[in-house]
């Protein structure tokens, strides 16, 4: 996901998208934990999603 894409999204559809990708990074771990995981490079990229979301929820808007 792109940092342009994220922010065009309202703040409600951004914390929705939070929670999306916080509980998909918990199934991912535990997923990993059981050898389950096929892309193990899953977990880096959720978590630069999650970080990209909280930095567009962070920031102050600049219109």
């Amino acid at each position: 996901m792109k940092m342009s894409e994220i922010t065009n999204k309202t703040a409600a559809d951004l914390t929705k998208m939070l929670d999306e990708k916080r509980e998909a990074l918990r199934v991912s771990r535990f997923g990993s934990a059981g050898a389950k995981n096929k892309n193990v490079k899953e977990a880096m990229t959720i978590r630069r999603d999650i970080a990209r979301i909280m930095t567009a929820l962070n920031s102050p808007k600049t219109a």
